[in-house]
């Protein structure tokens, strides 16, 4: 399999991108992400693997008045081999991709069954999506985000997501498993309310969080917190944990 394995260098100049919508497909593949040094003037550059079968991932980019479209997805073509779609997987192929820090970002990743993560420590982002069919997902959210809008979701891996530890404003988090365990990490600074369930496993909420119904948790300074998470955390089948750190 490997000698069918290629790759592919890339980079997309900055050319004064302000804003971005980055939207990012894998085909079955597993994604890395992380943040750019600040002084490089690039959008974005990477490494992308691809099988021979599959021809090169395509690459779209738009720009309007300091607003850029990038898109990056994988050719037709994947694993030739079948799996169930609640199977944590490990991609056949691999992405290392580097985005710029200093543009403020919408983000969407997807993989049809390999692993993501994405450290976004460092860089300003609004919104992300991160899913896969059946890899696990880690995401770390930057320090000092405000107003976030986050969305992470597998089929049958496990998810972590973990919260900065200065974020601020009016935020909302869903992180959803079919299958794994789904575990948040939120600051002890910002106030919460959790909506925590799972299939067959256990729910696991830091103490700090009173029970309020059967699914629901809250602390205690949440109505009138001006810094506060909206979170639903589930799993059809493996434990859900929310801890402070």
């Amino acid at each position: 399999m490997a000698k069918n394995i290629l790759t592919e260098n890339f980079s997309e100049l900055l050319n004064g991108a302000v804003t971005a919508k980055i939207d990012i497909n894998v085909g079955d593949g597993n994604l890395m992400i992380d943040p750019l040094a600040s002084s490089e003037q690039v959008l974005a550059r990477g490494t992308l693997q691809y099988l021979e079968k599959q021809g090169l991932p395509a690459h779209t980019l738009a720009s309007s008045n300091g607003q850029t479209t990038f898109m990056l997805k994988a050719g037709r073509g994947g694993q030739p081999w079948f799996r169930f779609p609640w199977s944590a997987c490990n991609g056949a192929t691999e992405w290392q991709i580097y985005l710029n820090p200093t543009v403020s970002s919408d983000l969407a990743a997807h993989s049809d069954g390999g692993n993501l993560k994405l450290d976004l420590t460092g860089m300003l982002i609004a919104r992300v999506s991160a899913e896969t069919g059946g890899g696990n997902v880690n995401l770390v959210l930057p320090e000092d985000a405000a107003d976030l809008s986050v969305a992470v979701r597998t089929g049958g891996g496990n998810v972590t997501v973990e919260m900065g530890s200065d974020t601020k404003g009016i935020n909302i988090v869903n992180a959803k498993s079919g299958a794994g365990n789904a575990l948040v990490r939120i600051p002890n600074s910002i106030a919460a309310r959790i909506h925590a369930a799972t299939g067959l496993g256990k729910v696991i909420i830091d103490p700090r969080f009173i029970k309020t119904d059967d699914n629901t948790y809250q602390s205690s300074d949440f109505d009138g917190a001006a810094n506060r998470v909206e979170m639903i955390v589930h799993s059809g089948a493996g434990n859900v944990t929310v801890d402070t750190k």
